[in-house]
This record gives structure tokens, sequence and C-alpha cells, in this order.
């Protein structure tokens, strides 16, 4: 078999020291085997580009092949010579001799898929290093405009999309491998306690109405200021990461089998303050005593023990204040990269911060649009928390509806999923009578004992499901919320 000679003669001259990474005979070997059967491009086109060729003779080459046999016509030495006698590059490697040299010493066709991996690998090589010399030639530029935040920020999405170039570039797929792919995640939820499709919030009857937090959905939690939006939120984030176990997914990819890691971000309150939340949960210790210290030795043993047993939970919380939606893209994928992530949260949207300074309603916008970009990108479900509008209170019934949602159209179109959390409870607390109306403290405090400890979570919108309002129970003083068990329940086994 004759080889081709090496075409160095062809590239700008450069020094061994300045040279980027290539393989001139394995991009030769590569366009003989197409030259000389054209299925191989089959085989490489999903992995190898004409961009990926590091000599311009040669990605030229190649794109004329592949754009010949997308059209099913014949790619050969002699169909090509047509497109390519005025090549300037290819003459001087002899004219269109060189396509029948290249086909003459063509490897055979088994090998292609690796030297195709091989090139693949060697251009990422030579982005990185361009993308290396971007940040430090950027860097050295000092201007007011460039702020270096922002460059840390652009110079790590360019490095995830080179990380993740390929896996999300999927293209059409036949409506086949669409339904097989139905069908597998059916499957999942078919053999899966509790028959769901996504992540369990534990919370069994949300989980009946959600099918659990699905990928790539954007989930609205909103609620007026004390009906323990934070506290739902926490709930379901310590819920995930407690019950998180790690092993082999049904893809054959290694992750969470249940469970998940929890990013959260806590634009409210500290971290401190979070995991302060979170323990008394866990301990059943309250807050306001964890807050001054006033804990019986059994109390504070029982809270040492519960620190000690979530030490190993995967949650992370960022409360860094007024984060730009751009940055909070970025901490999450540098996340997904370094610890995984299954869930995010924010706690809460309006605290976020867009780019348009001018316009309320456009800016928040930008953020949920953001948010569910995010979702789709890292393909987990996105919690994000919202105010809701002073105009609930205005009303008899003060449980809330889509409308009340500030800024409502960007966020309700947007959201998969939008919830409001309510608690008749706070409400009625409110509407105490004096202790002199005994009729009327008789009929409140037989309101407030249907009430107490009772919280709903109303669905006002499902893209993928039924809408409605599901009962859960609510312990104020370990801002906890659970199963609510419902009086056919109570006093069998059958209670959650």
């Amino acid at each position: 078999m004759n080889e081709v000679a090496p075409i160095r003669q062809t590239l700008p001259a450069e020094t061994d020291t300045t040279a980027l990474p290539h393989n001139i005979e394995a991009e030769q070997q590569l366009l003989g085997a197409i030259l000389t059967n054209n299925d191989v491009y089959d085989r490489v086109s999903s992995l190898i580009k004409a961009e990926h060729f590091y000599d311009p003779v040669h990605s030229r080459i190649f794109e004329i092949a592949a754009a010949r046999i997308q059209k099913n016509a014949l790619a050969s030495p002699v169909t090509l010579k047509a497109f390519l006698e005025d090549d300037e590059g290819l003459k001087e490697l002899g004219g269109p001799a060189y396509l029948a040299r290249l086909a003459g010493a063509a490897i055979s066709s088994f090998a292609a898929r690796d030297y195709a991996q091989m090139l693949y690998d060697l251009a990422v090589r030579r982005e990185l290093i361009g993308l290396g010399r971007d940040i430090a030639a950027k860097a050295g530029k000092v201007e007011v405009a460039s702020e270096p935040k922002e460059q840390i920020i652009e110079a790590e999405q360019r490095l995830y999309k080179l990380g993740e170039q390929g896996v999300a570039e999927r293209g059409f797929q036949s409506f086949l491998k669409a339904v097989t792919e139905a069908v597998n995640v059916a499957n999942a939820a078919y053999q899966r306690d509790g028959g769901l499709a996504g992540i369990s919030t534990g919370l069994a009857d949300l989980d009946k109405k959600l099918g659990g937090l699905h990928p790539s959905d954007l989930l609205i939690l909103a609620g007026r200021p004390s009906m323990g939006k934070t506290s739902l939120a926490t709930n379901i984030a310590f819920n995930i990461a407690k019950a998180y176990k790690r092993g082999l997914r049904n893809d054959g990819a290694e992750g969470a089998i249940e469970g998940g890691v929890v990013g959260f971000y806590s634009l409210e309150m500290s971290a401190e303050q979070l995991a302060a939340r979170i323990l008394s949960e866990s301990s059943e210790v309250p807050s306001e005593q964890i807050r001054r210290g006033d804990m019986s030795e059994q109390e504070f043993r029982r809270f040492v023990e519960a620190a000690k047993s979530l030490e190993a939970c995967p949650l992370y919380i960022d409360d860094t204040p007024a984060l730009p939606i751009s940055q909070v893209a970025a901490r999450a994928r540098r996340l997904k990269r370094t610890h995984g992530l299954d869930v995010l949260i924010i706690d809460y949207l309006q605290l976020l911060k867009g780019s348009s300074k001018e316009n309320r309603v456009q800016e928040v916008s930008e953020i949920t649009q953001g948010l569910k970009a995010i979702a789709k990108e890292l393909n987990i479900p996105v919690i994000a928390l919202s105010q809701l509008s002073r105009q609930v209170e205005s009303r008899e019934d003060k449980r809330p509806q889509l409308s009340d949602l500030r800024e409502s159209g960007s966020i309700e179109q947007d959201a998969d999923v939008v919830m409001f959390v309510y608690r008749d409870e706070y409400y009625k607390e409110r509407e105490k009578p004096g202790d002199h109306e005994l009729e009327k403290m008789a009929q409140w405090q037989s309101v407030m004992e249907s009430v107490h400890g009772k919280a709903e979570v109303i669905i006002g919108k499902q893209r993928h499901g039924p809408i409605g309002t599901v009962e859960l129970s609510f312990e104020g003083r370990f801002t906890r919320f659970g199963n609510l068990v419902k009086a056919w329940q109570e006093g069998s086994d059958q209670g959650y």
C-alpha cells in the first residue's frame, strides 16, 4: 500500500513550540476511506465535521464529499475532481491526482471511527488552546466595558459549551426512537415504588399530582409572605438530598437512582439560617429555640445527632445576594461539573437580576426564560419561588390564582408548573374576635380547629398533568410540611 506523504508544506510555517495538536496522516487516511467507500461517512458524520480537520485543503475535501453523499451522489476522486480543479491549496499538493493518492492509500473502513475520534479530540484540544489565548488576550486589555467578573462568566460558558459539545446536539430523531424513550420512562415509573417518572419530593400527595419533578421543567412555587414558601422549598430540597442514592441508571450512565444532588440559591436568607431550618425540621427542635440557644440537654443532643446525620447530604447552598441570571447559570454548570446536579431551587425569583435596567417586566421575562434555559440545558427540574401581588389581600377568598403572580405574563408563560402555597390558618388567626364576643369566639375556635396544622398547595398550571389542590400538614414550630393523614387513614397502618 502506498503511503501518502505528510503535507506539512501546505500549512503556515510554525515552530515546534507554537504548532497546534494535529495528525495529518490520520486526516489523509480517513478521507481516503470515505472516498473509497461512501458508507463510511454515515458512521463518522455524527462525530466529525469539516471544521475538525486541521489542514484547510482536507477540510474542503471533506465538505464537498459530505455535500455529495448527503444528496445520494457518489463522492470519489473522479467526481470531486471537477469541484476542486481550481483549488490553490490542492494545486500545491499535485492537483486532482492527490485525491487519487488519498483513495489508493486508504485504510480498511473498520478503523475509520477510531481515526474520526482521534481527529475530533485533537480539534477540541486546539479549541481549548484558542480559548486560553482569547482569555489571556481579553484579560490583558484593561477596558471599562469589560469587567473581570463578566470575563470569567463568559469563559465558563464557553468552556461548558465545549465540554458539552455533541451532547445537546441531538438533531432530528425518528418517531420510533422517541416512542422507545417514552416507553422506557413509563417503564421506569412502573418499576419504581410509588410509580413516579420524576424525582420524588418526599410528599406523597404532591408526587401523585405532579408525577414527581421532571427533568427540563421549570416549576414556580408562589405565595404571600408567611405562607411557608421557603419552608416548603427547604423541605423538598432536604427530602431529595436525604434520599440520594448513586448507581447505574436505565440509560447505562452513572448517576442518582433515588433522590438527587440539590443546588439551593438562597438570595433572602443566609446559608446558616437555612441550615438551622433544616436542622429544626430534622431534630424536631423549634427554630426559635435554636436561634436563642434555649434547648434542654435532650433537645441539644437530638440537634447534634441530626447535624451529624446530615453531614453527607448532597445539598449545596449559595447565599450570594442579588445574583444576575447569567451567574446563576454559570454556577449551576460548575456545580453539575464538579459534584453533579439533579434539582435546582431559587429562593426567590424577584431577587435575581437581569440585564434590562429600565423595564422590570422585561427583566423578569429575561429571568424566567433564563431559568427555563438552565432547566433544558442541564436537563434538571428548576424550582423558582415567587412573590405574589397584594391584590390577594383585598379579596374575601384569599386563595391565590395565576393573575396574582407579580409580572405574571412571562412567569405564567415560561413555567411548566405553577403552584401556590396557602394556609387558611394564617388568615383565620388574624380574625380572632374579642374575648367578650362569646358566640363569635366559639365559632372562631371551631373554624381554627378545622384549619389548624393544614396547608394547601394549589396547582394553578401544569403542562403535563392535572390542576387542583393538594392538602399537606404543616408544623409551624419546626417549619415542616408533611403528608396529611386523612380521616379514613387514622388508626390504620395506611397512613403515610
